[in-house]
């Protein structure tokens, strides 16, 4: 059979994470790191493909599915989610064909930006982004924790948390903290992160004044988090790990980028430790984060 380059469908993405998943194990497997993805809904995907279905393709031979891209737009922000490809298959050219039809969703919505976050130690992927304009620009750090060990030593939260409730006006604040953080809107991803019963979204206000907001999964994770100035961050995150410690997860996790020197610091006075390393790629001009804390690497 052939090779065939499609746009996916909505009955492709259980597949595709499946692949996703495979993929994810043997490459953390083989760097000493163990497997660390599991199955999951494909919830995100699903909202991408409704919101913008350009930026998902599947490559597959005889209906079998050998490659996934997923890519999306926030506003002039274009962002590689996920581009994964069957173990067995590859280094035969299908992941660039692939990123080649990903980055022509890119061209298409005019986005001036691009950026993606890959594993630090995924070499072979590394050079295919750079040879395609993207450049490493910051380490991003995974860290866990146990809830336990983050409530005893917790001080009181510095900022005020008041639930996000999803009016125009609350939207309004967070249209604004991004486009501070990050240069962009993403309404859409808010309006996504709270249809989510699992997640948890707070408006963060020094005083009367929102400055940052962060969504905490029931799972402990922290992330996405954004404020408006870099000097608050370590606050911001000190008000989310509160909140996390008083959920009945087992263990607190969150992405702190190597930039947010105020969030790592604490992070490690809270006995938080690096579960693994990844890495922000990003064209010229993108990509600094001192103001953001991604919820993980394909949601940003």
């Amino acid at each position: 059979m052939s090779l065939v380059y499609r746009p996916a469908q909505a009955d492709d993405l259980a597949a595709t994470d499946a692949l996703v998943v495979t993929s994810i194990n043997d490459l953390t497997v083989r760097h000493g790191f163990g497997p660390m993805a599991t199955a999951s809904p494909p919830s995100f995907q699903l909202f991408s493909l409704k919101d913008d279905p350009d930026g998902l393709w599947i490559a597959e031979d005889g209906g079998h599915i050998l490659g996934f891209a997923w890519s999306w737009v926030c506003g002039d922000v274009w962002f590689l989610a996920q581009l994964f490809v069957d173990p067995a298959r590859q280094g035969q050219g299908i992941g660039n064909q692939l990123l080649e039809r990903t980055l022509e969703h890119a061209r298409k919505s005019g986005a001036a930006h691009k950026a993606l976050i890959t594993f630090t130690f995924n070499r072979v992927s590394q050079g295919l982004y750079m040879r395609h304009g993207l450049f490493p620009k910051m380490p991003i750090y995974f860290f866990n924790v146990s809830r336990e060990r983050v409530a005893l030593a917790s001080p009181e939260p510095p900022l005020r948390a008041v639930a996000i409730d999803g009016e125009a006006t609350t939207m309004t604040k967070l249209a604004e903290i991004d486009a501070r953080a990050i240069g962009v809107s993403r309404e859409k991803h808010h309006r996504y992160l709270l249809g989510d019963p699992a997640t948890e979204g707070v408006l963060l206000y020094a005083g009367d004044v929102p400055v940052g907001y962060g969504y905490i999964g029931a799972n402990g994770h922290i992330g996405p988090l954004a404020v408006t100035r870099r000097d608050i961050l370590r606050d911001a995150f000190a008000t989310a790990l509160k909140l996390a410690a008083n959920g009945s997860a087992t263990t607190i996790s969150a992405f702190l980028p190597g930039t947010c020197d105020g969030a790592l610091s604490l992070a490690v006075s809270q006995g938080m430790r690096i579960t693994f390393p990844m890495l922000l790629m990003a064209s010229p001009g993108y990509g600094d984060w001192t103001q953001y804390l991604p919820r993980n690497p394909g949601f940003m």
